[in-house]
């Protein structure tokens, strides 16, 4: 990891995410004040020693809905994330792997996938859905595999000739264990690479979601139910727009940021351009 650790953006990266992580778990500690606690008296207080992001229309801390917006909105990248990338692992491993008609029949496959916008067809499905986060995580999984299972495709058709294959193919190796003891672990740089960018743009797509109250929904708080109360008090509660927003940016960027050095880092050959 010593290339991630010199890249700066990565070490900005790294620290970012983990501090979201950090106050995401210890949320139920450290939130002064109940999530879902509805208090007449205190609606729509600007961000004071009190109440340090203020509160929104029911007179709820926003400081504490956003350290418990944060559990959901990343369990939502994490869950969806791993969902997509298993689905693309087994497809681009069998794509790659066995090449010919399975290659053709899953390749097409995806191209049709990739013709529909995914937050469209995320839309589409979730219309004919109840709300919930479990539905939003799966929906968005089984939506996004199409870019893992190309860079898996793509490993394996690389590696497929490699020397250290046809050798253990030669020594009478099975197919399972060309692709599992062989094949994938030499794969698993776009892999993780990708599951790191990906887990942004789970996060991305799980807040618009919620912002247009398809997503996570109240009295349950994430960052883009935490929008949309914002939205309507605009002109004169700006943080309920405010801190939502600097929120995802700062995980959308941390993700990025960190998923650049662990490439620099996991990659041989961009970290010798780089050196």
């Amino acid at each position: 990891m010593k290339y991630a650790l010199a890249n700066p953006l990565a070490r900005w990266g790294a620290f970012i995410i983990g501090s979201i992580l950090l106050l995401a778990f210890l949320a139920p500690i450290i939130a002064p004040f109940d999530p879902d606690a509805i208090d007449v008296k205190a609606i729509l207080l600007a961000p004071s020693s009190v109440h340090w992001m203020g509160t929104d229309g029911l007179g709820r801390d926003v400081f504490s809905r956003m350290l418990f917006g944060a559990r959901i909105s990343l369990l939502v990248g994490f869950v969806a994330v791993g969902i997509a990338t298993a689905i693309g692992i087994v497809l681009g491993a069998i794509a790659g792997f066995y090449r010919g008609w399975v290659n053709v029949v899953i390749m097409r496959l995806v191209d049709v996938m990739l013709s529909i916008p995914t937050f469209f067809l995320i839309l589409a499905v979730i219309a004919f859905l109840t709300p919930s986060i479990w539905n939003i995580m799966i929906v968005i999984g089984l939506t996004s595999w199409m870019g893992v299972t190309r860079l898996v495709r793509a490993e394996f058709l690389s590696l497929r000739e490699r020397e250290f294959v046809l050798s253990a193919q030669t020594l009478g190796a099975k197919n399972l264990r060309l692709i599992f003891r062989h094949l994938l672990p030499n794969s698993l740089t776009p892999i993780i690479v990708s599951f790191v960018l990906g887990v942004a743009s789970a996060v991305l797509i799980e807040s618009g979601l919620s912002f247009l109250g398809l997503g996570v929904q109240p009295p349950q708080a994430s960052w883009g139910n935490i929008l949309t109360d914002g939205k309507e008090y605009i002109q004169f509660a700006w943080w309920l727009s405010l801190f939502p927003g600097l929120a995802i940016l700062l995980t959308v960027l941390g993700y990025n940021l960190l998923g650049e050095g662990l490439r620099d880092a996991l990659d041989p050959r961009t970290a010798k351009i780089k050196s």
